[in-house]
């Protein structure tokens, strides 16, 4: 593998509830002239998934918990928003005034829970939520793409996150379908013959924040990126989860 493409899919609407994501992207590769191949890791932003789940809710159907005011009035959030954050998550990581990292019940560790309400709806106070199994979105449309084009390609399910430690945001893998999210190393010889003994790669990590330059954080509108000239091994297991590290080897919390 000595060069990689980054190819934005222009052209896909705005998503609304029950559209059929793989139909659009097919839609949409067809009307610019490409097609998938074998391969290919086609790399789709939270934000079109959740959408097409129907991951709306209207803050004004949110009833807050006295647990969720009293975090509100110590970060100066809304209340209905701590309340939705709450919900999706495991606990919370650290807070304070604007500020709520939450450990999501999916297992990562991340702002506001992954709620999010830029580049979403104009009407209304709506709140778009996480995938609520990005795995399992992953999966069901990679058999759709599969089946659409007759390749195997890879999915990854991509979202913007922060890093302790490091400023800025950057692509990460939610959830994955067809390639080791984790690639373990290990034994594998370095450039003088050594065993690896610890390297594993957060191989969906790193593809998704590639295919991050071309989705972008603002009006880009591109949400959907292949990603060609990868090499890597099929892996019909394939989890985002992998990439989560567990509790007794964090060092952090």
């Amino acid at each position: 593998m000595t060069q990689l493409q980054l190819i934005g899919v222009p052209g896909i609407p705005l998503i609304e509830t029950g559209d059929d994501l793989a139909a659009i992207i097919a839609g949409a590769l067809k009307a610019s002239g490409q097609t998938l191949v074998d391969g290919d890791v086609v790399v789709v932003t939270s934000k079109i998934v959740s959408k097409a789940e129907g991951r709306w809710v209207d803050l004004a159907t949110v009833e807050p918990d006295e647990e969720a005011r009293r975090i509100a009035a110590e970060v100066g959030k809304d209340p209905r928003e701590v309340a939705l954050i709450l919900s999706e998550s495991a606990g919370i990581s650290r807070m304070r005034r604007g500020v709520l990292i939450a450990e999501h019940r999916l297992g990562f560790v991340c702002a506001n829970a992954g709620m999010d309400h830029s580049n979403t709806r104009a009407d209304g106070e709506w709140r778009l939520l996480l995938p609520e199994n990005p795995d399992r979105s992953a999966r069901e449309l990679r058999a759709a793409l599969n089946e659409h084009f007759g390749v195997t390609v890879a999915v990854i399910i991509s979202d913007s996150h922060g890093r302790p430690f490091r400023m800025g945001t950057v692509g990460v893998a939610i959830g994955a379908a067809g390639l080791p999210a984790l690639w373990d190393m290990r034994g594998r010889p370095d450039l003088f013959g050594e065993a690896l003994q610890v390297t594993e790669v957060g191989f969906a990590d790193e593809i998704a924040a590639a295919a991050g330059l071309v989705q972008g954080q603002a009006a880009e509108g591109m949400p959907v990126v292949i990603v060609r000239g990868l090499t890597y091994p099929a892996d019909e297991e394939a989890s985002a989860a992998d990439l989560v590290r567990p509790r007794e080897m964090d060092l952090y919390r």
